[in-house]
């Protein structure tokens, strides 16, 4: 479970709520693996504001935490405090990509958003090399991939073609979902193929940056977009089976707004 765009200092109760439900779950859960979608700081991404607010907040299980670089996380130095902050769990200091199986059914692909900080994000770039040699490593298991900006977005920013070699490797690849953040909403898209049409067989795609960063709004609702909220802090929670995966989202204490389901995978 997780989210994106968490902390600031002038918000810091927001990211408390927020951390309070990820405690709930852990403490319900205890193997329960907490992500980020970047900008865990939503300022300047400085070690100041990692010990100031992150660590006071969502730092109570940084042990469990697997992070995504945001654009914020990189301004600092190229985003040294992000590296120093996480340690092992970031990836390879200075890349902001990397892989793990939370299970023996499922492989997470971690990427770095920010393409002029990972040496570019196109299919012969180091990140893009990389992502191909780890798909046919891994064709075993079902694929979440997550990096911060998001493909599509009915948000204030927006939807970007940029990472369109990375959904095309994705949807060749069969993968199941990609996580976002970036945009301080929460939506939730029907499967669809690289070019952003409807398909069973495609990848679903959803953007929680509820974290704790001031809300941006829902402005051009895009194709394919099945649930949106602007107005509700809170965390997507996963639950990953063998043979289909559960999406929950929780609002903090005093939101009313949720979202739910199951679905198959694709085999």
């Amino acid at each position: 479970m997780g989210a994106g765009d968490i902390c600031r200092a002038d918000y810091i109760s927001r990211a408390r709520a927020t951390a309070a439900l990820v405690q709930a779950e852990i403490e319900a859960n205890p193997e329960t693996i907490v992500f980020t979608l970047g900008d865990n700081s939503n300022e300047l991404g400085t070690a100041a504001q990692y010990r100031d607010c992150f660590d006071k907040t969502w730092g109570a299980f940084k042990s469990r935490i697997r992070p995504v670089a945001g654009n914020h996380d990189q301004y600092t130095d190229n985003g040294a405090p992000y590296y120093s902050y996480f340690g092992e769990a970031a990836g390879p200091a200075g890349k902001g990509y990397y892989s793990y199986d939370p299970d023996p059914y499922w492989h997470v692909i971690v990427l770095n958003s920010i393409c002029w900080k990972a040496g570019g994000c196109g299919k012969a770039s180091p990140q893009g090399r990389w992502l191909a040699a780890d798909l046919a490593a891994n064709k075993d298991k079902h694929i979440i991939a997550m990096w911060h900006v998001p493909s599509f977005s009915s948000g204030g920013h927006g939807s970007t073609s940029t990472y369109r070699g990375w959904w095309d490797a994705l949807y060749a690849a069969g993968a199941e979902i990609v996580l976002s953040g970036h945009d301080h909403d929460y939506e939730r898209f029907a499967p669809q193929s690289p070019a952003g049409i409807k398909d069973p067989q495609g990848i679903r795609q959803f953007v929680a940056g509820t974290g704790g960063a001031a809300h941006s709004p829902i402005l051009f609702v895009r194709p394919n977009s099945q649930v949106r909220n602007s107005l509700t802090y809170g965390v997507l929670e996963l639950t990953l089976k063998p043979h289909s995966y559960a999406w929950r989202f929780l609002p903090v204490a005093g939101g009313s707004f949720t979202d739910s389901g199951e679905t198959q995978t694709h085999s």
